[in-house]
């Protein structure tokens, strides 16, 4: 046998017995079988097999199977995105002459794409006030296949009821996926809303989905794009993985490896930028230049109450919620005021995204974004806060410096 062959087909295998903290990192696109037999009998789909690389690895059946228990559902499948994660749901949850709905402040892009691709393929959409449950309620018709949730909502950070908006959900026979990555499966469990009952043995109250930008928090160092679906019916976990099988949205096994690696430091992270943004949301609220501080955990937050109802409990009493605010900046200041104001911040950097070591900012204009009333707003641009690890004092001088600088607090 050649030299060249002997590379590729050398028969030493490394012994089985190898454990480490971290889970082994395997890369393939093309999975050996040990014969035809083989090839023609196994299963991916329930993860006792493997089949081809874009079906599954020891590295993210690991994954999927950790995040389906921080989720607290049962089967997770991994997408390129938060945003492929949304995509993947709807395109297998809908078909032509559907109906999808929205809350008015839910992540952009999920109603850019229901605006684009979606009614390209004849499916329509509508938005629904997230804070008044009637209102849900009267868009809700025979064409309804699937209601979009999300808590707290993405840059407004109103918290909604959630319960009673799954309630509805339910009695109308209407499937609900939530977008969870605020909560990142820490702040409340998504598929039991109501522990409460369930202990007493009731029937659990939960979404029918949920999906995660594991970009965010999961990953925590600002540098991976991956996305997940949790649930616990083996129904939709069935046409989910068909789904995923037929667009091919893998996961790259580095990808995989970094996200497995944040995992465990994710739960103190998430507490500490927890922590930091309500210091500074609280004193965001005492500085003449804000008229207003959005965030779930303030009493004078949209949704507050709803906010306790969910998140409050006998082991975190003093509640969880992601290290996000928003502040409107009065409207007597204009909109390049408020644009100079973030250009001034030091330590915050202008960017999208959240969940990394890293501060950042960036200045919205939500009546363009908007198609409902916002009563519940003041007027005003708002900025919107996504705090990092660094030192909460720190923060807050950089704050007050880029105030002072143009002028903001007067």
């Amino acid at each position: 046998m050649s030299r060249s062959t002997e590379l590729i087909h050398h028969a030493y295998q490394p012994p089985a017995e190898f454990e480490a903290p971290q889970v082994g990192v395997f890369k393939a696109s093309t999975v050996i079988f040990p014969n035809v037999a083989a090839m023609r009998t196994r299963d991916w789909m329930d993860k006792s097999a493997y089949t081809y690389g874009l079906h599954g690895t020891p590295t993210t059946f690991t994954l999927e199977e950790r995040l389906a228990t921080l989720e607290g559902g049962t089967h997770c499948i991994l997408t390129p995105s938060g945003l492929a994660a949304i995509a993947h749901v709807d395109f297998a949850l809908l078909k032509t002459g559907d109906e999808v709905l929205i809350p008015d402040n839910a992540y952009a892009p999920n109603k850019s794409l229901a605006e684009g691709e979606l009614a390209k393929f004849g499916i329509t959409h509508q938005v629904y006030d997230p804070l008044d449950v009637n209102d849900l309620a009267s868009r809700i018709t025979p064409r309804t296949r699937l209601v979009w949730l999300e808590a707290a909502g993405s840059v407004t950070m109103e918290f909604p009821n959630l319960i009673a908006l799954v309630q509805l959900c339910k009695a109308r026979g209407v499937l609900c996926a939530l977008d969870n990555t605020w909560g990142a499966g820490l702040a409340f469990n998504a598929f039991d809303l109501t522990p409460g009952l369930s202990a007493q043995g009731q029937p659990t109250l939960g979404v029918d989905l949920t999906i995660h930008a594991l970009t965010k928090y999961p990953s925590g160092g600002g540098d991976v794009l991956m996305g997940s679906i949790v649930t616990r019916s083996d129904e939709l976990a069935r046409v989910l993985k068909l789904t995923h099988m037929r667009l091919g949205t893998g996961v790259g096994a580095n990808d995989a490896e970094m996200v497995l690696r944040s995992l465990a430091s994710m739960p103190l992270r998430y507490k500490a930028q927890d922590t930091a943004a309500r210091t500074l949301a609280n004193w965001c609220a005492s500085q003449l230049a804000f008229s207003q501080v959005l965030h779930p955990a303030l009493s004078s937050s949209p949704g507050h109450a709803h906010w306790q109802q969910l998140c409050v409990t006998p082991q975190e009493p003093e509640g969880l919620a992601a290290g996000i605010f928003s502040a409107v900046v009065d409207a007597r200041f204009p909109a390049h005021a408020v644009d100079a104001f973030c250009d001034s911040l030091k330590l915050f950097k202008i960017g999208y995204s959240w969940g990394g070591p890293m501060s950042l900012v960036m200045p919205y204009n939500m009546a363009s974004s908007r198609k409902l009333s916002t009563e519940h707003m003041q007027r005003g641009q708002v900025v919107r806060f996504c705090i990092g690890l660094e030192h909460v004092n720190d923060l807050q001088n950089d704050i007050l410096q880029a105030l002072r600088q143009v002028n903001l607090n007067s």
